[in-house]
C-alpha cells in the first residue's frame, strides 16, 4: 500500500516536472523565434539603410533629353521653313517686298492730285506690277472684266479633274489687301476703246447683272495696258462657233462636260458603229505646249478612270493635230523626239504633224496634208490651242495710234521701258506688247517678270511723273493741239526732256529665262533649261515632280497652295470626278 502511494507521488511529480521542461522549451523556442524575426527585420532595415547610402553615395542616372529632342526636331522644321521661304523669295524675286513692309508711306494728307494710274486687265502682268507699285504714290485703278487672277499653267488640269478651277483662282480684291496695295480702287468692267489723245478710256459692264450705269469713262495720266491675248484662230471659218479654247475658267467646265457627254452619249443602245466612232475621236489642235499638256491630262483620265467606269472608254481615240513638221517646237531635239515617241507608243494618241485644219463645222474638220490633199475627220470634242492674237482693244489702240507707228501684228509696239509707240503715258506688258528689237515668247514667266520690273520703275519715277503732272496742269489745252499735230518720230511725248531723260537714265529691262516646262503624261515630264552657251534637259518622274514643286511655288496665295496639294491628293487617293454637275 505504501509502495503504491509513493510510486503515484513519484508518477505525479515526474509528469509535473515533464511539463514544466516542455513549457520552457516551447518559451525559450518562442524567445527565439521573435529573436530571428527581430533580427531578420534589423538586418532588412541595415541593408536597405545600406542601399540607400549607396544609392546617396552614387550619382544619380542621366535624365531623358525630352526638350533636346524638340528642339532638335524644332529646328529643323524651322530649317525646313525658313529654306523653303528663300527658295520662293528667289523664285520670284521678291525680297523688295520685306523692305517695303518697313517703308514710310505717304500721308493722306499728301495723296491729293498724284498721278492718275489705270491698269488694264487682272493677268500675270498686271498682279505682278501691282505687288511691286507703291500704291500711296499714285491714284490706281485696276479695270477687268473678271474680278479675279487665273493660275493658266495649272489651267489644263481642270479640264480633266486633277484640280479644281477654283483652287487656282485668287480675287483682286484680297490681293490688293495682301500686297498693301488697298488705296486701289477695282471695277469690274471691260475697257472698249482708248483715246491717246485726251487720255481717256470707255469702259462697259458687260457682266450678267447690270444697273442703271452700265457704261462710264475713266481719265488717266499713265495707262498700263495688259489685256493679254485672244486666241489664234487664223480667220478658219466655224472654228469659235464649235471649237472649245483653253484660256479661261470656263473653258474648264465645258471641256470636262463634253468629254463625259460624248461618252454618255455612245453608250446609247442601237448607237451606230460609225457614230460611236465620232463621238470617241477627241482632236486638239496645236501642237504647243498647252496641247500637249491637254493631251497628256485626256490620256490620263482615259487610263486612271474613265476605262474603270466606261466599257466603251477603250475606243477613245486622241487626235493631236499640228501644222508644222514637230510638236513642241520651242524645246531641245531630244526633247521633241522623246515627246513624240512617248505619245505614238500609246494605242489611243495619234499625232499628225504636217497637218494644216482649213474648215471646221460641227461634226467634222477639214484637214489639209503636206500633199495638198484635203480629208473629212469626225470628232466629238475639238479643243482649240494654237497660240495667241491681239484683243480687239489692242487692235482699237494700234489704230487710234496709227498703223505707220503701231506696225506689229503681235501686240502695241513698246519701247525697252516699256513705252507704247507713238502715245503719251500709255505703257504695255505682257502678250498685248512687243518690242521688235528684243521680241520675246508670249508665256506667264516673261509677263510677270514685265510686271515686276515696271511696278519697280513707276516707284522710282513716283515724284518725277508728280511734277509733271502739276507742271502740264495748266497746258492741258497745248498738248492736245500739239498730240493732234503729225509727227516724224518714233515715240510722240509731249512730257518735258527732263522727264524723258530720267526715265532714260533707268536700266532697261533684262528679262532671266527660268527655264521651259511641260507635262507628258503618267506622271512624268519635261524640262529646258537654257543658258549663254548651253542647254540642258531632262525628262522623266524627277522631272514631274520639279514641274509640280516649280508651279506650286509660283502660287500666288498660301490658300492656292493648300488647295492644290489637297486636289492632287483627293485625284490620287479617290481618282478624279466624272460627273457632269
Amino acid at each position: 500500500m505504501l509502495s503504491r502511494s509513493i510510486s503515484k507521488l513519484n508518477k505525479n511529480k515526474l509528469i509535473k516536472s515533464n511539463q514544466t521542461v516542455l513549457q520552457s522549451t516551447i518559451v525559450n523556442n518562442k524567445n527565439s523565434f521573435k529573436d530571428s524575426i527581430k533580427n531578420y527585420s534589423t538586418s532588412t532595415e541595415n541593408s536597405n539603410e545600406n542601399k540607400n547610402e549607396e544609392n546617396k553615395s552614387s550619382p544619380p542616372p542621366p535624365p531623358k533629353k525630352k526638350m533636346n529632342r524638340f528642339a532638335f526636331w524644332g529646328g529643323l522644321a524651322a530649317a525646313g521653313l525658313g529654306s523653303f521661304w528663300l527658295i520662293d523669295m528667289i523664285v520670284n524675286d521678291d525680297f523688295d517686298s520685306v523692305s517695303d513692309k518697313f517703308r514710310t508711306r505717304l500721308p493722306e494728307s499728301e495723296r491729293k492730285n498724284r498721278p492718275k494710274v489705270v491698269l488694264l486687265g487682272s493677268g500675270w502682268g498686271t498682279l505682278c506690277m501691282l505687288r511691286k507699285l507703291h500704291t500711296d504714290m499714285f491714284d490706281v485703278t485696276i479695270i477687268s472684266p473678271r474680278n479675279y487672277f487665273l493660275f493658266t499653267p495649272l489651267l489644263v488640269g481642270g479640264t480633266t479633274g486633277s484640280i479644281e478651277v477654283r483652287s487656282i483662282i485668287e480675287p483682286i480684291r484680297k490681293y490688293c489687301k495682301r500686297s498693301d496695295a488697298n488705296e486701289a480702287t477695282f471695277y469690274e468692267a471691260e475697257c472698249i476703246s482708248v483715246d491717246p489723245v485726251k487720255k481717256t478710256i470707255r469702259c462697259v459692264d458687260n457682266s450678267a447683272v447690270k444697273g442703271e450705269v452700265s457704261e462710264f469713262d475713266l481719265q488717266y495720266d499713265h495707262l498700263v495696258v495688259g489685256v493679254g491675248a485672244d486666241n489664234q484662230t487664223f480667220n478658219i471659218p466655224g472654228v469659235r462657233e464649235n471649237a472649245c479654247f483653253l484660256k479661261e475658267f470656263n473653258d474648264t467646265r465645258v471641256i470636262r462636260d463634253k468629254i463625259i457627254d460624248c461618252l454618255e452619249t455612245a453608250s446609247y443602245p442601237s448607237q451606230p458603229e460609225k457614230e460611236i466612232d465620232r463621238l470617241l475621236n477627241f482632236v486638239v489642235v496645236g501642237g504647243g505646249p498647252s496641247g500637249v499638256e491637254f493631251t497628256a491630262e485626256l490620256n490620263d483620265f482615259l487610263q486612271s478612270d474613265l476605262l474603270k467606269n466606261y466599257p466603251l472608254a477603250k475606243r477613245i481615240k486622241v487626235t493631236l493635230v499640228e501644222a508644222l513638221p514637230h510638236i513642241l517646237t520651242v524645246f531641245d531635239k531630244k526633247i521633241i523626239d522623246h515627246v513624240e515617241k512617248r505619245l505614238r507608243s500609246s494605242e489611243n494618241t495619234r499625232i499628225w504633224t504636217k497637218t494644216a485644219v482649213v474648215g471646221v463645222k460641227e461634226k467634222d474638220i477639214i484637214v489639209r496634208n503636206e500633199k495638198k490633199e484635203e480629208t473629212n475627220v469626225p470628232y466629238g470634242l475639238l479643243v482649240w490651242a494654237t497660240g495667241n492674237a491681239p484683243r480687239k482693244l489692242t487692235t482699237q489702240l494700234i489704230q487710234a495710234i496709227g498703223t505707220n507707228v503701231q506696225n506689229n501684228r503681235r501686240g502695241l509696239v513698246i519701247d525697252d521701258y516699256f513705252r507704247v509707240a507713238g502715245a503719251d503715258g500709255i505703257w504695255a506688258i505682257g502678250d498685248a506688247s512687243i518690242n521688235p528689237s528684243k521680241p520675246l515668247a508670249q508665256t506667264a514667266q516673261v509677263a510677270s517678270q514685265q510686271g515686276r520690273y515696271l511696278g519697280r520703275l513707276f516707284n522710282d519715277l513716283a515724284e518725277e511723273m508728280y511734277n509733271e503732272k502739276i507742271k502740264s496742269k495748266d497746258q492741258k489745252l497745248e498738248q492736245v493741239t500739239q498730240e493732234q499735230q503729225p509727227t516724224s518720230t518714233v515715240f510722240q511725248t509731249t512730257t518735258n526732256k527732263s522727264f524723258d531723260s530720267f526715265i532714260k537714265s533707268q536700266p532697261v529691262f533684262k528679262y532671266r529665262h527660268m527655264g521651259t516646262l511641260a507635262y507628258v503624261g503618267d506622271h512624268q515630264a519635261v524640262a529646258e533649261f537654257k543658258g549663254d552657251h548651253s542647254t540642258t534637259t531632262s525628262e522623266g518622274y524627277i522631272t514631274y515632280y520639279l514641274w509640280r514643286s516649280v508651279y506650286f511655288t509660283k502660287l500666288l496665295s498660301i490658300r492656292n497652295r493648300t488647295l492644290v496639294v489637297f486636289d492632287w491628293a483627293k485625284s490620287a487617293i479617290f481618282g478624279r470626278d466624272i460627273s457632269r454637275a
